[in-house]
């Protein structure tokens, strides 16, 4: 009979484990295990205590052709330097949500200075794992495309559903501001993760 308890227990313990592996919460109550019914942060997400990641600042491409990620999840700049007057992202990686608002996005070289030019439309993309640290290729993330004013004014607010691993798992992760074709004009700058300056 004390064999059978022994090997009860020990199951029980190994379905408290998995339990709090996947991130459910686990209340122990006059020594059992009980669930919490409420939504958890899974344990394998390094940002336990938030799931949000601000960039404060949206600035503009200053190097034309710079890359950024890794592997088949590089992206390339566009050929010429831009600026904003403001801007930042915001992020729930716990969601997927995602918003985003620029101002004053323009040119800052070329003939066409001081203008988008020919840019009407622009998307946020996420590159999560920018050295390739999991499998040597950055993954990208975009939010559907969006209008870009004339005064270079653009914003989005929604929902990219569940996020990859590498968004959520690994720390290198960057906010890019890209155009139709797929350059990177612009990137978040100031990063803040759960609130923390």
């Amino acid at each position: 009979m004390e064999t059978f308890l022994h090997c009860r227990r020990f199951a029980a313990g190994l379905v408290i484990l998995a339990l709090m592996v996947i991130g459910i919460p686990i209340k122990i109550v006059n020594g059992a295990g009980a669930v919490h019914s409420g939504l958890a942060k899974p344990a394998l997400f390094p940002q336990a205590d938030g799931f949000e990641v601000e960039w404060k600042q949206i600035v503009g491409i200053i190097q034309p052709g710079n890359k950024v990620g890794s592997g088949t999840g590089q992206v390339a700049g566009g050929g010429q330097p831009w600026t904003t007057a403001s801007g930042s992202a915001e992020l729930d990686l716990a969601t997927g949500r995602l918003q985003f608002q620029v101002q004053g996005f323009v040119l800052a070289g070329g003939n066409a200075i001081g203008t988008p030019d020919n840019v009407t439309m622009v998307k946020g993309t996420l590159v999560c794992d920018t050295t390739g640290t999991a499998n040597g290729n950055s993954t990208l993330v975009d939010t559907p495309l969006v209008p870009l004013s004339a005064k270079g004014d653009a914003r989005f607010r929604g929902d990219l559903g569940p996020l990859p691993l590498a968004c959520v798992n690994e720390p290198n992760l960057a906010f890019l501001i890209r155009t139709a074709g797929g350059a990177w004009i612009a990137n978040g700058a100031v990063r803040v993760v759960g609130g923390r300056d």
